[in-house]
């Protein structure tokens, strides 16, 4: 029989969170439903028995996927099912493996796969804030060691007021907004933008948050408790000799301290001097007892001697900070390493800078380009375009690593991101152009992410970008000790500060505030109070950088390089877009080809106007372009005299073209002031160009009356033809069928189109037709007596 199990989480707001568990997926290990209005995520979670020979870490993968069916709507491309994963996707894996990986035992290296899926979505709702809630109580009803439960919850300010898990909506009109990942005791994870907010408001969201977070811990708590998931699998998956321990630290140790404490900036001899003390003690190690045969081999063995040293190094490193002050390269723990920048470094590109700090280089550029370099999103519930875009690269010789280089990985999509959200902030409102930021990794150690930041500051200053104001980013390091009785926060960290510490705090923001944050912890137990003071110490370094920013480039170029293709944009009434793209946009093409410029159009639905951009490298280019759709889309008005080409003849006059896709017609009686018996007395042939007057734009259909002798003397004694009247202006003779209402209806009638029984003298019948006669029949003639 079907048993299920359900929590239910209340919001702030009224909404409320839904977790079951018993009903979809039983064959996981772990698997939970999540709801939340319309929206419904899957999270699945499967764990090996065993771990894989000789693995000593933790090979957790976590992927998140959306369907498009969840929101109604199919995939693109030819294939039209899902493919690889969007950023968004990459992204919110990743929000949610930061968060569970700290949360495994050390010990537990088996094989573990977390599948959190979207099967249901509202298109106000973003899914990616129940995604650590999901995996997480999957977890948590499973038999897998995890020393959770966790939640995930995004915090914002709308208006003044805090809001947890805001719709879309809100979200577009927060000056926070911030994605904070918890156990019920410690944050574990945090990212998100800001408009420029200081150090105490990061802090008052973190803490709203958090509150938010203990509750959804609880439930979890609740709901393991009543499905009986309270025990969790046994395991052996390290094999391990205490002895062995205690001698590898006995003999390393002193040598390992030695190292950490010569303050040298160089990365590579610092790694390759470690490295030796390893390599000296397995050189030296005895030959195997009979004891240790039984329990273990020769490889294993050395296996634990690694990770034994690793420990080693580890503690070394942390207590030279603690107890001397002393960091690996030297510097005071709010130091920042020396930093040399320059602009305008490559010729080619629009703006381009490198940046350098310590060992780690950025080399970046920025490329203006029109709307048609728009980034098209077509994600399950995000369909739009973004005019601001920065990739990160990160080549495996910025680490001098001897690998290929494939395709761009989770990292690169993460740190790309948090760059982006640091800098996108600060780009100008109604800013003309695309904007594209690559980021190239030349060096590495110790927050190339941050380095991009900075180095994007400057490519985007080279390129003329009137920033709001520059951006500059710093990453904050924790070293502490059991309970954090004593710890030191450390500024501009190293990669093995990073590796070896407590806590990875990166920070971006201008002069006046915080634009950006992302920090993963992986200690128990992190305080405000540290917190305070990692975000003041993180503000000092940040305003150090941007000093030297200003030095290097203190205000954006005056005007764009050469080689910045112009732009100027035009706003065109709705219904006159079709106009200048003309059919199978024939139009706007030979405009194109004609002026050598690059034209795009976008509507604007909501102010009910087209915007045209052109773009060209040559400013008469641009004019001539503008002129041309100018003209295309100026109305005409009557009394206006107008150079016009002569399109067809006709008996009757000729069609004259007097604007781009306007014609009108030339009557015969209006091109002269004599009398003219046919079309080629008036001398006009097609491709003529002639000088007309609009006299009339008729009301009901829009059609245009043009006149060519208005524009020369009446000559004298002329005397105008009176003008037959029109049809609805002549008066009705008796028998008239032009009124349009009919007499009382007759017997017989069957309708209003119908007629009763035919009369005397009513139109006889068609006559016979003639032996040889292809024309059209005839008709006897009505008797208008009738």
């Amino acid at each position: 029989m079907l048993q299920t199990f359900k929590k239910n989480i209340a919001l702030p707001d009224g909404r409320e969170i839904t977790i079951e568990t018993g009903k979809l997926a039983k064959q996981a290990d772990g698997a939970v439903e999540v709801r939340m209005g319309n929206t419904m995520l899957l999270a699945t979670v499967c764990s090996a028995k065993e771990a894989g020979e000789g693995v000593d870490f933790m090979p957790l993968t976590v992927e998140y996927k959306e369907k498009y069916a969840s929101i109604g709507r199919y995939p693109g491309g030819f294939l039209k099912r899902e493919g690889r994963a969007s950023d968004y996707e990459i992204l919110t894996s990743r929000l949610v493996d930061r968060v569970l990986r700290p949360l495994f035992p050390d010990n537990y290296h088996a094989e573990t796969f977390v599948n959190v899926t979207l099967y249901s979505a509202d298109e106000n709702d973003a899914p990616d804030a129940l995604a650590g809630i999901a995996a997480s109580a999957a977890l948590a009803v499973s038999d897998i060691p995890f020393n959770g439960p966790i939640s995930e919850v995004r915090v914002a300010r709308v208006d003044g007021e805090w809001v947890i898990n805001p719709t879309f909506s809100q979200m577009e009109r927060a000056d926070i907004e911030l994605m904070v990942g918890a156990t019920y005791d410690n944050i574990m994870m945090v990212e998100g933008e800001m408009d420029e907010v200081s150090e105490a408001e990061l802090l008052e969201a973190l803490k709203v948050a958090h509150e938010e977070i203990k509750k959804h811990c609880v439930a979890q708590m609740e709901l393991v408790k009543e499905a009986g998931k309270e025990v969790k699998r046994e395991y052996c998956h390290e094999v391990n000799d205490d002895a062995l321990r205690a001698d590898v630290h006995a003999k390393c140790y002193d040598k390992a301290y030695a190292i950490a404490r010569t303050g040298s900036a160089d990365k590579h001899w610092r790694n390759e001097s470690f490295k030796a003390i390893c390599e000296e003690y397995i050189e030296n190690l005895p030959e195997m007892t009979e004891e240790q045969l039984e329990n273990y081999t020769e490889d294993q063995r050395i296996a634990m001697v690694k990770r034994y040293y690793h420990d080693v190094e580890k503690e070394a490193m942390r207590r030279c900070v603690l107890d001397e002050g002393i960091r690996l390269d030297g510097r005071k723990t709010t130091e920042i390493r020396p930093i040399w920048a320059e602009v305008d470094y490559l010729p080619g590109p629009h703006g381009a800078a490198i940046f350098t700090r310590g060992e780690t280089q950025a080399l970046v550029t920025a490329t203006l380009g029109t709307t048609l370099d728009e980034k098209i999103v077509d994600d399950v519930l995000n369909q739009s375009k973004e005019r601001f875009l920065l990739h990160y690269n990160f080549p495996p010789f910025s680490t001098g690593e001897a690998r290929p280089q494939r395709g761009v990985g989770r990292r690169e999509v993460g740190h790309g991101n948090l760059a982006h959200r640091a800098l996108k902030r600060m780009f100008p409102d109604n800013f003309p152009y695309t904007c594209r930021i690559v980021s190239d990794i030349l060096e590495s150690n110790g927050s190339s992410s941050m380095a991009t930041v900075c180095g994007g500051t400057l490519a985007l200053l080279d390129a003329g970008v009137h920033m709001k104001r520059p951006v500059a980013g710093v990453a904050m390091g924790l070293i502490s000790d059991e309970g954090a009785v004593k710890y030191a926060v450390l500024s501009d960290i190293l990669g093995d500060e990073d590796h070896l510490g407590d806590m990875d705090f990166k920070v971006t923001g201008t002069t006046k505030g915080i634009t950006a944050t992302q920090m993963d912890i992986k200690c128990d137990g992190l305080s405000y109070e540290i917190l305070a003071k990692a975000l003041e110490q993180a503000k000092q370094g940040r305003l150090h950088i941007l000093g030297i920013i200003e030095e290097t480039i203190p205000a954006p170029r005056e005007d764009y390089k050469l080689h910045v293709p112009r732009l100027v944009t035009l706003e065109i009434p709705k219904e006159m877009i079709g106009a200048v793209i003309g059919p199978q946009g024939k139009v706007i093409q030979g405009i194109q080809e004609e002026t050598g410029t690059v034209i795009s159009i976008d509507e604007d639905e909501k102010l009910g106007i087209g915007k045209v951009e052109i773009a060209s490298k040559d400013k008469s280019s641009i004019d001539a372009a503008l002129a041309k759709i100018k003209a295309i889309v100026a109305q005409p008005e009557e009394g206006e005299v107008y150079d016009g080409t002569v399109r067809s003849i006709l008996d009757f006059g000729a069609f004259i073209e007097f604007m781009p896709g306007r014609d009108g017609l030339l009557h015969i009686s209006e091109i002269s002031w004599d009398r003219l018996d046919n079309m080629e007395a008036s001398g006009l042939k097609e491709g003529d160009k002639v000088k007309v007057k609009l006299i009339e734009i008729d009301k009901k259909t829009g059609k245009y009356r043009l006149s060519m002798r208005v524009l020369t003397p009446k000559p004298e004694g002329y005397v105008e033809r009176e003008a037959r009247p029109r049809r609805e202006d002549r008066p009705r003779r008796e028998g008239d069928r032009a009124g349009f209402e009919r007499g009382p209806r007759r017997d017989g009638d069957r309708g209003n189109f119908e007629r009763g029984p035919r009369r005397d003298g009513d139109r006889g019948p068609r006559a016979p037709r003639r032996d040889g006669d292809h024309g059209p029949r005839t008709f006897t003639p009505r008797n208008r007596e009738d």
